[in-house]
C-alpha cells in the first residue's frame, strides 16, 4: 500500500512537472532558423590602431553625404519596419537616443557643443498643423460645417533618407599608411513644400558622436545580399567602408560649401577633385 502511494506521488509530480515545461515552451516563440545566433548579440567595435600627434603629419578633414536611395546604401534603410531583429540606421539612431546610449548635439554646429535629449529631438520632428476640415452639422442634417482642428504628424525615421559624415583622413607614419577616422554623424531630412514635390532645402536633424556610437552600431545586424550566414553590422560597413558618398565640403580657410561656389555638374566635379587629391597625395608618397 505505501508503495502505491509512493507511485502515485511521483506519477502526479512529474504530470504537473511536464505541464510547466509545456507551458514555458508554448510561452517562448519557436527557434527562427536551424541555430542560435548569438554572434552579433556579443560583438565589440574594433578597436582602432593607437594615433599619437606626432605620428601625423598631414591631414585633411572632409564632409561626406550618404544617400540611403542608391543601392549599396540600401542596406542602411531597409527594413523600414524591425524584421528578424534588423533596423534600418535611422531606427538604431533614435532608439540608441531615447535609452540613453548615446547623446544627440544639437544640428547648428558640428562640433558636439550643446546636447539635446530625445524629447527636444521629437518636439522639432513631431509637427502639429492647424487646419479646417468639414464635418457633419449637427442641426442641419445633410450638411456640413468647417470646424477648426488639429493634426498631429508623428516623425517616421523612414522619411531620413540622405546623411551626412564627418571624417578625416591622415597619413600614419608609425604605420605608413593613409588612413580615416569618421568623427560625426547627421541625418538630414529632405524638405518639401505643401505639393509634396517642389523641393525646399534640407534639415540636419541632430550631430552624434561616431565613437560614441560605434558599441551600439556594432550590436546591429545589416543584411548581407550574398551570404545570409555572414551578416555584417553598421559598425562593419562604416569600418570598411561599405557605402557610396559624395563630398560636400573640405576643410577651407573661408569655411564654405562646395555648392557656395559650384553648381550642378561642376559640384560634382569639385567633389570628385577632391577624393582624387587625397588619392594622389598618398600615391605620390612612394617611389616604384
Amino acid at each position: 500500500m505505501k508503495k502505491i502511494g509512493i507511485f502515485t506521488f511521483l506519477m502526479i509530480s512529474l504530470m504537473l512537472n511536464l505541464k510547466s515545461i509545456k507551458a514555458q515552451v508554448m510561452d517562448s516563440p519557436p527557434l527562427d532558423g536551424v541555430y542560435q545566433k548569438i554572434q552579433v548579440v556579443n560583438r565589440k567595435p574594433v578597436a582602432y590602431a593607437p594615433l599619437r600627434e606626432a605620428d601625423v603629419f598631414w591631414e585633411k578633414r572632409v564632409w561626406r553625404v550618404i544617400d540611403l536611395r542608391q543601392k549599396m546604401n540600401q542596406p542602411f534603410y531597409y527594413p523600414t519596419q524591425a524584421v528578424n531583429g534588423r533596423r534600418s540606421l535611422m531606427q538604431v539612431l533614435f532608439d540608441a537616443i531615447k535609452e540613453g546610449s548615446i547623446t544627440a548635439y544639437e544640428p547648428g554646429s558640428d562640433e558636439f557643443l550643446v546636447p539635446e535629449t530625445y524629447d527636444q529631438v521629437m518636439k522639432i520632428l513631431n509637427k502639429k498643423d492647424s487646419t479646417q476640415i468639414e464635418v457633419p452639422d449637427p442641426n442641419n442634417p445633410g450638411q456640413t460645417i468647417l470646424k477648426d482642428t488639429m493634426i498631429v504628424k508623428n516623425f517616421d525615421p523612414s522619411q531620413v533618407k540622405k546623411i551626412r559624415i564627418k571624417e578625416d583622413w591622415f597619413f600614419d607614419k608609425q604605420r605608413s599608411v593613409m588612413d580615416v577616422r569618421i568623427v560625426g554623424i547627421c541625418p538630414i531630412l529632405d524638405l518639401f513644400e505643401a505639393d509634396g514635390v517642389t523641393s525646399k532645402g534640407t534639415q540636419p536633424l541632430f550631430w552624434l558622436y561616431f565613437p560614441e556610437a560605434r558599441p551600439i552600431f556594432a550590436k546591429a545586424e545589416v543584411f548581407n545580399r550574398f551570404n545570409d550566414a555572414e551578416r555584417r553590422t553598421y559598425d562593419d560597413v562604416f569600418f570598411k567602408r561599405m557605402f557610396e558618398s559624395y563630398i560636400y565640403k573640405e576643410a577651407n580657410v573661408y569655411d564654405r560649401f562646395i555648392s557656395d561656389y559650384a553648381k550642378g555638374m561642376d559640384a560634382l566635379l569639385e567633389s570628385e577633385r577632391i577624393k582624387n587629391d587625397i588619392f594622389l597625395f598618398e600615391h605620390d608618397l612612394w617611389e616604384y
